[in-house]
């Protein structure tokens, strides 16, 4: 067993959803992020 985890803009989860399903994974956990990281 694996664990992936990526950090996605909104727009792109349908694809990669289906890019996942199409690979043969079938468990995924989505949760809404938000802030960002200290500029510099």
């Amino acid at each position: 067993m694996k664990k992936i985890e990526a950090i996605i803009k909104p727009f792109k989860l349908d694809e990669v959803k289906e890019a996942l399903q199409e690979a043969g994974l079938q468990g995924i956990t989505v949760t809404e992020a938000k802030g960002f990281g200290r500029q510099k």
